[in-house]
């Protein structure tokens, strides 16, 4: 169906609005980019575009500062099978010199769940030898997940692109703190559940993921630690009344962008009224987006001018209310925040970066 709609669309006009609120309202935001440099390029078009990130980022960061006094921060989901050290070392650099990170990307097709568990070790190995990824409290090596092509959980509906109904349970035993695939809308991969953190619980059936529990203030602490459960941080989906096709019908707000549909002040509102949350926590919102920045016709936009203007909207937006405060995050920042909402924790939220997971 058109834009995936009989997957979502009544989940959106069904949802519940989150609660309102008195006081501030935190608003944490991830860039998360499904970053293939070699998309429709070769090895020295890769290279070359990395060097744009190398070149501009840093200069495109530096005037823009967030509640925290942190510098805007990108998290690079990188393709493991396209695993290439001259690739990773620069892209580890510019993580290293401006506070962004890399997880892991996956691309497959008719997999077995041996292959995937292989596929995941090494990549994790190969980031690692960059002094990238992350560590649980007790020192395991642990990622963020995107899923290539949106078929988490083998949920293509022509079982495209991944081949396993397992998934959730197996990143999960290899260390995945987080998937952060959804929203996919149009593609026919799109969930029922839409515009929240919740946790997903494996089966044997594919998409396990289309339904799971909210993460809930006090009330879900035990998923984290299960083996069956996966934690999922969507990223707001639904209509845009104010950005209409022929002047007539809104447009799908998905959370994606794009050259041709950069962020700006009024998708920020939208994304806020959106209102991902920790249930029982409406104060933090938690807005995810994603990307694919290793392409021009997005790094441009990226790295450019409209991407400046944004980040100058949200100053204006916070000069303008002063209740609303906004936090740079990175993936990982963004799933220790949650954990941190979930455990009750009070203050500002940008003191629990590094809550779960350093």
């Amino acid at each position: 169906m058109y834009k995936a709609f009989d997957k979502w669309l009544l989940s959106y006009l069904m949802r519940r609005r989150r609660a309102s609120v008195v006081g501030d309202t935190h608003v944490m935001i991830a860039v998360c980019d499904h970053f293939e440099p070699l998309h429709d390029s070769d090895r020295e078009g890769a290279v070359a575009r990395i060097a744009e990130w190398q070149n501009r980022f840093p200069e495109l960061i530096r005037p823009f500062e967030d509640a925290d006094g942190q510098n805007p921060r990108h998290t690079f989901f990188y393709p493991v099978e396209q695993y290439d050290t001259d690739l990773l070392a620069p892209l580890a650099d510019l993580c290293h010199r401006t506070g962004s990170e890399v997880e892991i990307h996956l691309h497959h097709h008719n997999d077995t769940a041996a292959g995937l568990i292989e596929s995941i070790e090494q990549g994790k190995k190969d980031l690692v030898a960059h002094d990238l990824l992350s560590h649980d409290e007790k020192g395991e090596v642990v990622y963020g997940f995107i899923h290539g092509n949106w078929a988490l959980d083998n949920s293509h509906p022509e079982g495209e692109g991944c081949g396993i109904n397992q998934e959730l349970g197996l990143l999960k035993q290899t260390g995945c703190y987080a998937d952060f695939t959804m929203p996919s809308a149009p593609h026919p991969t799109q969930t029922k559940m839409i515009n929240s953190i919740y946790y997903a619980q494996d089966s044997a059936q594919p998409k396990s993921h289309n339904q799971g529990v909210p993460m809930e203030l006090g009330g879900t602490r035990g998923m984290r630690a299960s083996d069956e459960h996966l934690l999922l941080i969507q990223g707001g989906l639904g209509l845009n009344w104010k950005r209409r096709k022929w002047g007539l019908m809104p447009r799908v707000e998905n959370s994606d962008l794009t050259g041709n549909n950069p962020p700006t002040g009024l998708r920020m509102e939208l994304w806020r009224d959106l209102g991902v949350h920790v249930k029982g926590k409406p104060e933090w919102v938690f807005v995810k987006l994603h990307t694919h920045g290793g392409i021009p016709q997005n790094y441009e936009m990226l790295l450019g001018e409209k991407m400046q203007a944004f980040h100058r909207s949200l100053q204006q937006m916070n000069q303008a209310d002063g209740s609303v405060k906004f936090h740079y995050v990175t993936a990982r920042e963004m799933v220790n925040i949650a954990h941190a909402a979930e455990q009750g924790e009070e203050g500002g939220p940008g003191q629990y970066r590094d809550f779960c997971y350093r």
